[in-house]
């Protein structure tokens, strides 16, 4: 049980965020890297700029992995706190089974925001 929580620990920090912004500022692009689960969720959603980012933001997650419920709750609070000022969010990128889990879950688990 130790080895397990220990594991999740250092399993939570190796997601990486890396940010660039188009060329005419209108739009920003974040990728995310590594491991998505409820371990890992919390530094996601502190990982944007949503007080100055632009209008438009793509969160591609092409090279990370959806791995449970709680991700999804944490991208649906992402997304909510951007639409909150005004910003529009799409989330491009996730694999078969990641595209999955999200549809299932998407919207069901903050309680309607």
């Amino acid at each position: 049980l130790v080895a397990c929580v220990l594991f999740a620990r250092r399993v939570a920090h190796l997601v990486e965020v890396t940010s660039t912004t188009s060329p005419d500022g209108t739009t920003r692009f974040y990728a995310v890297h590594g491991a998505l689960f409820f371990a890992s969720s919390n530094d996601l959603y502190q990982q944007f700029d949503y007080a100055d980012d632009p209008a438009d933001v793509v969160i591609d997650l092409s090279g990370a992995q959806v791995w449970d419920a709680s991700t999804v709750a944490t991208l649906d609070a992402i997304t909510h706190k951007y639409e909150t000022r005004g910003k529009t969010v799409q989330i491009v990128g996730l694999s078969e089974h990641s595209a999955d889990r999200y549809e299932r879950h998407t919207g069901q688990l903050a309680g309607g925001h």
